[in-house]
């Protein structure tokens, strides 16, 4: 009987290592698959986005915000949803860029802006209102240079000018360049 006891003692021992054993293993799986879920999950995010970059004069250069941000770890980029790029110049009014989403690369310099894009600078004494309206517009924000393959138009009041690609410099000289298919209407006063 003794004999028979210690069996199945040996045997419980031996299942319940088994089963325990088995439930390790499946944990050790559904932890290998919530690490592959997480590496492919921001790491940070944000619901109201601002960030704003000074010069070496600690005059500001550009202002980034956004109604909300992600930040990805495995390729370092952040994206935005509703970004707006507010590009400044000294003694000029600033020049502000509304896009649908935007993608920063993890350099910082660049942003992809997606969707529809609306830029826009006020009138001043010295220089006259311009609005631009495009999509998928590529910024450099070092050089405040910006570039798209997509229709844009440019309008500064009452004129308007329309074409296929646009090469943007927000810098003095200001250059606002349309690539090809150019098409304008202006008024002589």
């Amino acid at each position: 009987m003794k004999g028979r006891i210690r069996n199945l003692a040996v045997y419980a021992y031996v299942a319940l290592a088994a089963a325990l054993s088995w439930w390790l293993a499946e944990m050790h799986e559904l932890r290998q698959e919530q690490i592959k879920i997480e590496e492919n999950s921001p790491d940070f995010f944000s619901e109201v986005y601002y960030k704003q970059e000074m010069g070496l004069d600690g005059i500001a250069k550009n202002e980034l915000s956004a109604e909300r941000m992600q930040h990805f770890k495995t390729d370092g980029s952040t994206h935005l949803q509703k970004p707006v790029m507010t590009l400044y110049n000294p003694n000029q009014m600033p020049w502000v860029i509304k896009a649908d989403s935007g993608v920063m690369a993890a350099d910082g310099e660049h942003l992809q802006l997606n969707g529809t894009v609306f830029i826009n600078r006020e009138a001043s004494k010295t220089n006259a209102a311009l609005t631009v309206n495009t999509s998928d517009l590529r910024v450099n924000l070092a050089s405040h240079y910006a570039e798209t393959a997509a229709w844009a138009e440019i309008i500064g009041p009452p004129n308007k000018t329309a074409g296929i690609g646009m090469e943007a410099t927000f810098v003095s000289p200001i250059h606002l360049k349309l690539l090809s298919k150019v098409k304008g209407r202006y008024e002589i006063k």
